[in-house]
């Protein structure tokens, strides 16, 4: 069977964050998902699998996910897509993001294209369709490839786990909403490549998941 979307999870910076290198297996064309930093080392696994980068795609603005953009973008001559413009703030931050966080060299930029709920992103042949769902932060995003089964939901839900809601302008209510009510109607036999940690399914935390689980939730 001919999959028309492959994709390598990277994790980079001292947050092991899952950057995602995903690419049209028929054009060889892709796109980079939250690159957190460590460029030298995606550009390397870039070339190793022989795709052509056409664009960086953001799920949201923390420097773990979004430190290496600017640095990525610039190198390759690349556009930016993502996130909803409500995370104008956080990309605005980067500098004392780094700071914070001993991450320096991260570069502020601006976005060439914002999302909203019901966009789609493009790269080869691939459509991907943009879930704006806020609560870890108020601008955060899902990518969506339907005919895959597979969403990257940047940091919404783990593994066992749900997205921090105590950073500036997180929700807890927007978090369980967002997942509730825009990921699970997607399928329990949906794959999803969370921020951090392993993939899982939606199926497998409404089962499971101790904080948005269908028994935690009832």
């Amino acid at each position: 069977m001919d999959r028309p979307l492959n994709a390598v999870i990277i994790p980079v910076t001292p947050f092991q964050q899952n950057c995602t290198l995903m690419w049209c297996t028929r054009t060889m064309r892709g796109v980079f998902v939250d690159p957190g930093g460590e460029v030298p080392r995606l550009l390397e696994t870039m070339k190793q699998y022989q795709v052509e980068l056409e664009k960086i795609l953001l799920t949201h603005g923390h420097i773990d996910h979004a430190g290496g953009t600017a640095e990525l973008a610039q190198q390759l001559g690349l556009p930016i897509e993502g996130p909803q413009i409500e995370d104008k703030f956080w990309i605005d931050a980067l500098a004392e993001q780094g700071a914070q966080f001993g991450l320096p060299g991260a570069q502020v930029f601006t976005p060439d294209r914002w999302l909203e709920d019901g966009d789609t992103v493009q790269f080869g042949e691939v459509e991907m369709a943009v879930i704006h769902c806020p609560g870890h932060t108020p601008g955060h995003v899902v990518f969506f490839h339907e005919p895959s089964r597979l969403a990257q939901v940047g940091d919404v839900l783990f593994q066992g786990s749900i997205g921090r809601t105590d950073f500036p302008r997180g929700d807890h209510a927007s978090l369980i909403s967002s997942i509730r009510n825009k990921l699970w109607p997607l399928g329990d036999d949906v794959t999803f490549i969370p921020g951090h940690g392993p993939p899982s399914t939606f199926g497998q935390e409404r089962q499971t998941n101790p904080f948005v689980g269908d028994r935690a939730v009832m």
